[in-house]
């Protein structure tokens, strides 16, 4: 959906008939990107992608039929077996996918997706579902009903989301788009280096600092996103910034390290007055039990880790293991 936005805010200015096509349920498929979508008009130009384009011409042919004053039309598309494994999809599947003239969605939601901010999108249908009224999400806001609330729920994965949620005035679209988690990494190396590269393969950002006052600060700038992996053993930088996330409420807390320095930190913590609470939070040993012995694997191990913690997955962690660090 963000690399949609500007593509979204030229064709508005230049008053072209644009529709943004997302789904509202699915079914099959396999696995898929959840912030799937597509900007169509009644030309045939479709920008964006969305189950690799199998449905991209009935999408134009749905866009081009919408009435004059309509501001929703839903449209059930599905794939059979073998035209799935033409268009390379894992599975057959179907879907219904709601398509919206640009002129319906906020520009305040483009305008926020494009500088990469967490934003949500909610949308009313009404019970004919020819109609809908959509308004944007920020993070941190008040919610004002259970759609705002499950926003703010599905923001809070710091994964990008979709929900429908149906009541007795039809159907309302929940869209979720958290800033991209941003991993700190604290200390150099070329496990730091392993580390960057898998988080860019996850769509991540990623930041090397090697100081205390340096972590402190990307910390706090990004604060909404940040995941702190700390890889230094030096206690003048990793108890002071591991007390300094903790602070922060930062979503995930990891600590690289044997048992012996694990032991050593949380002392340090304890005596820098961290609560057990606190402690709790800290991921050390750090990364998943998957056997890893290479940085690739480590790295790998620490941002599977990550992404479970951020997904409210139980995971289990070396953290929570009693064996020996392998």
């Amino acid at each position: 959906m963000r690399e949609l936005a500007e593509t979204a805010r030229q064709w508005v200015s230049e008053g072209r008939a644009g529709f943004l096509a997302r789904p509202v349920t699915e079914q099959g498929f396999g696995p898929r990107d959840p912030s799937g979508a597509v900007l169509v008009d009644a030309r045939g130009e479709c920008v964006g992608a969305l189950y690799r384009g199998v449905f991209d011409a009935e999408l134009v042919a749905e866009a081009g039929a919408m009435e004059p004053g309509r501001t929703a039309r839903v449209c059930e598309v599905s794939v059979g077996a073998g035209e799935a494994v033409e268009a390379r999809l894992t599975c057959g599947g179907q879907a219904e996918v709601l398509l919206q003239p640009l002129t319906e969605i906020p520009a305040e939601w483009w305008e926020l997706l494009g500088t990469g901010a967490g934003v949500a999108l909610v949308t009313r249908l009404d019970e004919s579902a020819e109609n809908a009224v959509s308004r944007v999400v920020r993070v941190g806001g008040t919610p004002a009903d259970d759609a705002e609330r499950r926003a703010g729920e599905l923001l809070g994965t710091r994964r990008p989301g979709r929900d429908a949620l149906y009541g007795g005035s039809g159907l309302v679209l929940v869209e979720a788009y958290p800033s991209a988690p941003h991993v700190v990494i604290g200390g150099g190396g070329e496990l730091a280096e392993v580390i960057g590269k898998q988080a860019a393969l996850l769509g991540w950002e990623s930041v090397t600092v090697h100081t205390a006052a340096e972590a402190g600060k990307v910390l706090r700038e990004h604060r909404d996103a940040a995941c702190l992996v700390l890889l230094s053993h030096e206690p003048d930088f990793d108890v002071p910034t591991l007390r300094t996330a903790l602070a922060l409420g930062i979503p995930y807390v990891g600590a690289l390290g044997s048992r012996r320095t694990t032991a050593r930190r949380r002392e340090g913590l304890i005596a820098a007055g961290v609560g057990a609470d606190g402690l709790s939070r800290v991921h050390g040993p750090i990364g998943l039990d998957l056997g890893a012995k290479t940085p690739p694997e480590t790295a790998l191990a620490i941002c599977a880790e990550i992404l479970g913690v951020l997904g409210g997955r139980g995971a289990q962690g070396l953290r929570d293991s009693d064996g020996p660090l392998r």
